[in-house]
């Protein structure tokens, strides 16, 4: 298979992917509102509804997430951009698209994003704000001085 063949099976399947994820998040944002609406009886059916929210909420934000970059990916196919790192220009190989459709960077390019950082504000990962590598950071007991009189 050719990779014009294999990049139109893609767009079936980001095509397929998307529709899911619009019905996915439709119907996860009514259910947020209809728990919303709803009183709760006690101290512990409120703890549990807001902890239902939350994880709610916090799917709807990664399938949200995965449905602009499913959108991206086919924007970027329309556009004959689709397949081509965005760092450094070269074909991303049909293996790493196959498994990650909408995949902008070959693996390369995605390891330097990660290590170094995005150069898109908009995408900045704070999730990552604390995973360092460097030893720098490490302090114990005995590096800091305490004054205790």
């Amino acid at each position: 298979m050719s990779r014009k063949e294999a990049i139109l099976n893609l767009r079936e399947v980001l095509i397929k992917r998307r529709d899911a994820l619009r019905r996915v998040l439709a119907g996860d944002l009514s259910s947020l509102k209809e728990l919303k609406g709803q009183a709760s009886g006690d101290v512990v059916d409120a703890a549990l509804d807001s902890v239902h929210d939350e994880i709610s909420s916090q799917l709807a934000q990664v399938e949200s997430q995965e449905l602009a970059r499913t959108e991206n990916a086919l924007e970027r196919m329309r556009d004959g951009h689709y397949g081509i790192c965005e760092g450094c220009g070269t074909n991303i190989p049909m293996a790493r698209l196959n498994a990650l459709p909408y995949a902008t960077y070959c693996i390369k390019c995605q390891r330097e994003v990660e290590q170094y950082g995005s150069t898109n504000d908009s995408e900045a990962d704070w999730g990552r704000l604390l995973d360092s590598h460097s030893d720098e950071n490490d302090v114990s007991l005995n590096d800091m001085e305490l004054d205790l009189s």
